[in-house]
């Protein structure tokens, strides 16, 4: 486990101030602020899509037991962290999510969703928009409160920066479509983004999610059958993009995801007070 009292390069906001900064008992949310912090991230997102969820590791990436690519060392990586637990109680990373924005995105030659989907819809919009990835919990820490500490710092992050859209890609497991018909037809038919907004697969790895028929979709099991990260943006208004796409590196099914931050401010933000996130536990 990577020692987070470790020194190396800090990210707060212009004042020096944090952008992100909120707690629920031992736990904290904020960005990384050393380079220990985003190895230890790098280092649970091994463990999870690696070590539990059995994705497949390039060799460098076995050898240093770490998930990354070239867009770690760019974008902001969003933590909670439990402060009593780790080596020497001196706090233990439980829960990540990679927060990219455009300037990043353009100086760096572009989005990792840009893999999967045609973004143009989304680079048109004026606004600031804001790619969500890579985002994981510890096992253990798979609860309620982390998830809400996690939608805080989103949250506060969006209004730092003044974030208009959010999209990310988002994944159910598994490669067999036939499995998750049900799943990808009730999404494309009742989530399906408007035009203006709407990411599209690219040709070459284009999955139909027109797989069954309206009607015979069973609307409750399938919204139950989601993952929870999937059902919690579509508690936010998210839309979905044409086409799902499988990736099978990590052994999953993509779907693409664009949710209007005004949905996150309305629905999360107006349910917390400054000290406690846990005020929003019923939302």
């Amino acid at each position: 486990m990577t020692d987070l009292q470790s020194g190396g390069r800090k990210s707060p906001g212009a004042s020096g101030a944090r952008i992100v900064e909120a707690r629920a008992g031992s736990l904290s949310v904020r960005l990384a602020e050393t380079r220990a912090e985003i190895d230890a991230s790098l280092d649970l997102r091994y463990q999870v899509f690696y070590e539990e969820r059995a994705a497949k590791p390039t060799a460098e990436m076995a050898a240093r037991r770490q998930d990354f690519d070239r867009f770690d060392e760019v974008c902001d990586h969003l933590l909670v962290i439990d402060e009593k637990a780790g080596p020497g109680r001196t706090g233990k990373v439980v829960g990540t999510y990679r927060l990219i924005r455009r300037a990043v995105a353009e100086s760096h030659g572009g989005f990792y969703t840009a893999d999967e989907y045609d973004i143009a819809p989304i680079l048109a919009h004026a606004g600031q928009v804001l790619e969500l990835g890579r985002s994981c919990v510890a096992a253990d820490y798979r609860n309620r409160v982390t998830m809400q500490l996690l939608w805080r710092g989103i949250a506060d992050y969006v209004f730092h920066h003044r974030i208009e859209l959010m999209f990310g890609c988002a994944s159910l497991p598994g490669t067999d479509p036939a499995e998750i018909s049900e799943q990808l037809a009730y999404l494309y038919f009742h989530h399906l983004a408007p035009p203006e907004l709407r990411p599209r697969a690219i040709e070459s790895r284009y999955l139909d999610m027109r797989r069954l028929a309206p009607a015979s979709i069973d609307v409750k099991r399938a919204l139950s059958a989601l993952p929870p990260l999937i059902k919690g943006y579509l508690r936010l208004g998210a839309f979905i993009g044409d086409g799902a796409v499988i990736d099978p590196q990590f052994n999953t099914i993509d779907i693409c995801v664009v949710v209007k931050t005004f949905n996150v401010t309305e629905r999360y933000m107006k349910h917390y007070t400054r000290d406690d996130p846990r005020a929003g536990e019923s939302a």
